[in-house]
């Protein structure tokens, strides 16, 4: 049985999903749960393209900081409501791919369950787009819990 969830979080509607699952499993007895959210920056560190005549990418960073803290902040204030006293982790990487940087974070909490969700894109959004869900399927040693956006 799974004790330790860890819910990746990013904003998207599917990952608000998945955290109203994480928040029911967490909240029968004896479990426990970690929010997670992962800042990539390595678009900005590495493909400025020399954007950094445009603007202060350290400033745009610290922007995408603190947009993951308020993110953080308000997936906590919902686990709270629900009478949960969850744990919160923001990874920050420039070279690590999404999946990894969840699959490290889980790692670091010692989670046995890491809850996603996933867009469930196919054929060439897919392709375009990459999925964190299927890299996750392939290299996480935990237990895995996806949810699926509701068909509209």
């Amino acid at each position: 049985m799974c004790k330790r969830i860890f819910v990746a979080i990013d904003g998207s509607t599917t990952a608000r999903a998945a955290l109203v699952e994480a928040i029911q499993f967490a909240s029968l007895p004896g479990m426990s749960l970690c929010i997670g959210t992962v800042l990539d920056t390595g678009m900005l560190s590495k493909n400025s393209m020399g954007m950094g005549a445009l603007f202060d990418i350290d400033q745009v960073k610290a922007g995408m900081r603190q947009a993951a803290e308020t993110l953080l902040d308000d997936a906590m204030d919902k686990a709270k409501e629900a009478g949960l006293d969850p744990f919160r982790i923001l990874v920050e990487s420039d070279n690590k791919r999404v999946a990894d940087m969840i699959v490290e974070a889980a790692g670091q909490w010692d989670a046995d369950l890491i809850v996603i969700g996933t867009h469930g894109r196919r054929g060439f959004e897919r392709m375009v787009m990459g999925s964190v869900a299927e890299n996750l399927v392939r290299i996480a040693t935990t237990s895995l819990f996806l949810v699926r956006r509701k068909a509209a």
